[in-house]
This record gives C-alpha cells, sequence and structure tokens, in this order.
C-alpha cells in the first residue's frame, strides 16, 4: 500500500507541478479579459440576483423547479467542505503559509472561467424527467458537436466526484471524529454510508432541500467562530499578512525555492475546495430555472468569493494565529482541529468534527449528483443508476479505512484529468459565453430590470438551443 500510495503520489506532482497550474492561470487571465473583468465589474449585480432567487419556480405543467438559490447552495455544498478546513491546513502544512496567497489569487482570478463554464451550461441544458440537465458533457456534445468528449468527460467527473472526492470527504469526517471523540473509523463509515444512501435514493429535489438547510447554517457558524478568533488576535493581523505574501514569493527562502511549492499547493488546494473552471459546478448549476443564462453564471461566481476568499481564510487565520507547528504529524483536519483547540478550549477540537461532519456531508451528496448527472448522460438504463448510487456509498466506505495521502493523491490526479477536459471546451465555447453576456448588458443598459434570453437572438446556433 505505502509503494502504490507513492507512486500516485509522485504522478500527481507532475501532473501539477509542469501542466495544470500553467494551464489554470492562463485560461483565468484570459477569460478574466475576454469578459472584461466580469467576476468585479458586475458584482454589485451579482448580489442583486443572489438576493432575489431564494423562490422555488413552477413550469408550465405546474411542477416545481430547482431554483436559481437551490442550485447555487447545491454547488455551494459541494465546494464548502473538506477543502475549507483540511484542504487548507493541508496547503499550509506542505507549502508553507504563502499557499494562502496563491489560493486568493486562483480564486478571483478562476472565478471568470466559473462565470463562463456555469453560462455555457444554461444555455446548453435539456429538459428531463423532474428538473433541466446539463453540464460539460452537454456542451461538448452538443455546443462543440463531440459527443466522445462528452462521454469522456462523464467518465473522468464520476471517477472523480462520487468516488475520488467522496472517499476524501468520508476520510476527513472519521479522522475529525476519532481525533475528537475517539471513535472506531469503521463505525463511523458505516453510519455515514447508510445515511447516504438514504438522502441520494431522493434524487435531486431531496438534495437540494438538504443542502438548503444545513450549508447556509453551518457556513454562518464556522465564519462567526472564525471573526471571534481574529478579533481576539487583531493584532497579530498584520504580522500574519505579511508571513502569508512573503512566504508566497519564497523571500524568506534561499533562491525562492518554496514559491513553487507554495504555488503549487495554493492552486491545488484552492481548486479543490473552490473547483472553478473544473466542470463541476455546471452539472447543478444548469437545473436551475432562469429566465437568462448569464444570471446562473454571475451567481456561481459568487460561489467562488464565498468559498475561498471567506471561507477558507477563515481556515488560514485559525491555524495561523494559533501558533501550531504543522508538517508531515500535523497536517490535514486535525491540524485545524488543534488550532482551533488552541485558541477556544477544547471545545473547538468538538466544534470543527461537528462542522466537518456537516460541511463534508453536504459535499458528498452534492458530489454525488454531480455523477447522477452524467450518468443520465451516459445511459437512461435504471439499472445503472442503481448500481452507480451503490458504488457511491461504496467509496464512502472506503473512503473511512483509506490514508490521508491515498485519498488525497487520487482526488488529485482524477481533478487534474477532468478539469484540463473542461478547460479545452470552455476556450473553444466562450465566444457565447460572452456574447450572452454582452445581451444581458445591453437590455440592462435599456432599463430592463429581469433581462430575458430567447434563442432567436442566437440564429447561428439556435438550432442547438433547447430550453430558450
Amino acid at each position: 500500500m505505502e509503494q502504490a500510495t507513492a507512486f500516485i503520489t509522485s504522478i500527481n506532482d507532475f501532473i501539477w507541478t509542469y501542466i495544470l497550474v500553467a494551464v489554470l492561470i492562463g485560461c483565468a487571465l484570459y477569460f478574466t479579459f475576454k469578459t472584461k473583468f466580469v467576476q468585479f465589474r458586475m458584482i454589485k449585480e451579482t448580489l442583486r440576483l443572489l438576493a432575489g432567487s431564494t423562490s422555488s419556480s413552477n413550469n408550465s405543467d405546474g411542477k416545481k423547479q430547482v431554483s436559481s438559490f437551490q442550485a447555487f447552495i447545491v454547488s455551494i455544498a459541494s465546494h464548502v467542505g473538506t477543502g475549507n478546513l483540511a484542504g487548507v491546513a493541508t496547503a499550509i502544512a506542505v507549502g508553507g503559509p504563502g499557499s494562502i496567497f496563491w489560493m486568493w489569487i486562483i480564486a478571483l482570478l478562476g472565478s471568470a472561467s466559473s462565470f463562463i463554464e456555469n453560462t455555457l451550461a444554461q444555455l446548453y441544458k435539456v429538459k428531463g424527467k423532474d428538473s433541466f440537465v446539463g453540464g460539460p458533457a452537454y456542451y461538448m456534445s452538443i455546443g462543440l458537436k463531440k459527443p466522445w468528449m462528452g462521454s469522456l468527460f462523464a467518465v473522468l467527473l464520476i471517477f472523480t466526484f462520487p468516488f475520488s472526492f467522496n472517499t476524501v470527504q468520508s476520510n476527513t469526517i472519521c479522522a475529525a471524529f476519532q481525533e475528537a471523540f475517539n471513535f472506531d473509523p469503521t463505525i463511523v463509515g458505516i453510519v455515514l454510508t447508510l445515511v447516504t444512501l438514504v438522502v441520494i435514493f431522493g434524487g435531486i429535489q431531496r438534495i437540494a432541500k438538504v443542502s438548503s438547510v444545513i450549508v447556509p447554517v453551518m457556513a454562518v457558524g464556522y465564519v462567526l467562530l472564525a471573526f471571534f478568533v481574529v478579533i481576539i488576535n487583531i493584532t497579530k493581523i498584520p504580522a500574519v499578512l505579511e508571513l502569508i505574501i512573503s512566504s508566497a514569493f519564497g523571500w524568506n527562502q534561499a533562491f525562492g525555492g518554496m514559491m513553487g511549492v507554495a504555488m503549487m499547493n495554493g492552486i491545488k488546494r484552492g481548486l479543490f475546495s473552490n473547483e472553478a473552471g473544473e466542470g463541476s459546478a455546471p452539472n447543478v448549476a444548469a437545473t436551475a430555472d432562469v429566465s437568462h443564462p448569464v444570471k446562473q453564471g454571475l451567481i456561481q461566481v459568487f460561489g467562488v468569493f464565498a468559498d475561498t476568499l471567506v471561507i477558507c481564510s477563515c481556515t488560514a487565520f485559525i491555524i495561523l494565529f494559533s501558533g501550531v507547528k504543522f508538517g508531515a504529524e500535523a497536517n490535514g483536519i486535525q491540524l485545524t482541529q488543534q488550532a482551533l483547540t488552541s485558541q477556544i478550549g477544547s471545545a473547538g477540537n468538538i466544534f470543527i468534527a461537528a462542522a466537518i461532519l456537516f460541511f463534508a456531508f453536504s459535499s458528498i451528496i452534492g458530489n454525488y449528483y454531480y455523477g447522477e448527472a452524467n450518468i443520465r448522460y451516459l445511459s437512461k438504463k435504471k439499472w445503472t443508476l442503481v448500481a452507480f448510487r451503490l458504488m457511491t456509498c461504496g467509496m464512502v466506505m472506503f473512503g473511512a479505512l483509506a490514508t490521508l495521502d491515498l485519498a488525497w493523491s487520487l482526488a488529485d490526479i482524477c481533478m487534474a484529468c477532468m478539469t484540463m477536459c473542461n478547460l479545452v471546451a470552455i476556450v473553444l465555447l466562450s465566444k457565447y459565453a460572452v456574447r450572452l453576456l454582452n445581451d444581458y448588458v445591453a437590455q440592462k443598459k435599456q432599463g430592463i430590470k429581469d433581462p430575458v434570453f430567447k434563442k432567436e437572438s442566437m440564429p447561428d446556433i439556435q438550432q442547438d438551443i433547447e430550453c430558450w
């Protein structure tokens, strides 16, 4: 097992060091300039849309559709999880405090990639039985006219989210409960698997309802606690910010050798957390019932900001304020637990265990739905969906028993392959997302408060658009 873990880790490091970091930053910059900094110049509109998106809507048959807010929350449920508590700790332990700076950078720039992919998912969505269905597999097949690419992405996503990522989520929950309560990981894994089974057999409507309750409560609670930690350590903020910036560029290390390590780990863990450009959020963003594709694209941008700039930063400050030593022996969720315990006492250990249970479980069910959307793309047979649900639960149990390094390395490799596939597609299709953005802005300038998109406004691809 140790040799296999070392081999997988070496492959993972090669892919991220020499390929994906450069591609991610390059695409993020390209989309930022192509959309004229949409993630910044339209932040006011983003907040307005988010505030008005909380109600469910009905289709022409009177059936309830997934609201824009519910779709946003399900995607946030997948974003906000292990990456925010354990992933940040792992990034700091391996890449140093400078990793946090690169997390911020990939969130600020990568949010433009998020806008493009989620807008495209809305444009090329199709009508499903209970809701709209869409995502990268659909815009690759319909928009690019490359069904083989859509099938490849669907397979990569299934291996990445419901399988690889969910092993990390369950592994982290079990580690946190072992640290806080000395619970047997096997027992925790069995309970977690059974609860997952109950929720996912309820479909997207049940997943949306569970996530819309869990995610806001847990996120607000964690942020409030982090603000309390910041307040009691207010005098340390300048020193911590200086440490993050100096470590990011390797100014304190000989020849700046740590800059590359900090950059790679910050971007890697940042992508795991906010998923911008990865092709995951579009699967659920496509289910939203909105009047214009750009609306959901803008709303999903806020998810990237909230995930990385707020929640990941909370974890980073808690760890760096604490002064807890980090490294190979203090890594992952247990490092976050130790840091918070040093700030507020033994209650910190228990709080993080409870928080990661809700954070990571919401990610498990959100990750599952990403897989379900792509299983439905690959096959219409009912037995394949049932088999997939059982396999997802099996991977949750596997994660409870796997080692930390193996779980993270498998997740990173799958994530890299899936992201590369999606980035190629959204670069090729980005011109349509930009045209949609221009149409939305033009309607706003005409005084239209609630812009509406009709496929007749894009006659060159009108035959490819089903739901508009």
